[in-house]
């Protein structure tokens, strides 16, 4: 009988390369996190920027007519401009929670703590952060979040 030898491996390890293979990288360094606070900032500067102009939009700021003083009978425009107030004052609290995170991001990387997924501990992977760069959650850990136990039986009685 004819043995199969197992396939030679070509390349030599040394003693610091199988050490890093075995140690998972658990923050990012120095370099890495001035790129992401960079990333940051420039977002949190268009964000600011995005909140003056739906804060002037919902307050009126920079109107200065007489449609606050003159009586007007259009029901349906001022139903509208209501609502319009209302969706962007609403806009406006949503940009001041992403503002809220960028900045607590901001904190992470001063506290050397910014990639770390707060459920699993690992890093969030650079792709992620760069396009959501407030994330806490690793994709792993946001899908976890989201999948929801399914019960078998509820799906045989269904049609």
């Amino acid at each position: 009988m004819r043995q199969i030898s197992k396939p030679v491996n070509f390349t030599a390890m040394t003693a610091k390369d199988k050490k890093d293979e075995t140690k998972e990288k658990t923050r990012y360094n120095d370099e890495e996190l001035q790129e992401f606070k960079e990333i940051i900032l420039k977002k949190l500067e268009k964000a600011r920027h995005d909140l003056e102009l739906l804060t002037e939009a919902y307050t009126n700021s920079n109107e200065h007519d007489t449609n606050d003083t003159s009586p007007t009978f259009k029901v349906l425009e001022e139903g509208y401009n209501v609502l319009s107030k209302e969706e962007n004052s609403r806009l406006a609290a949503r940009q001041q929670k992403f503002i809220n995170s960028l900045e607590n991001a901001l904190i992470r990387i001063e506290n050397k703590t910014y990639g770390i997924c707060r459920v699993t501990g690992k890093l969030i992977s650079k792709e992620r952060l760069k396009s959501v760069p407030h994330a806490t959650l690793s994709i792993e850990a946001k899908n976890q979040q989201y999948n929801i136990p399914t019960n078998p039986s509820k799906q045989e009685n269904k049609p």
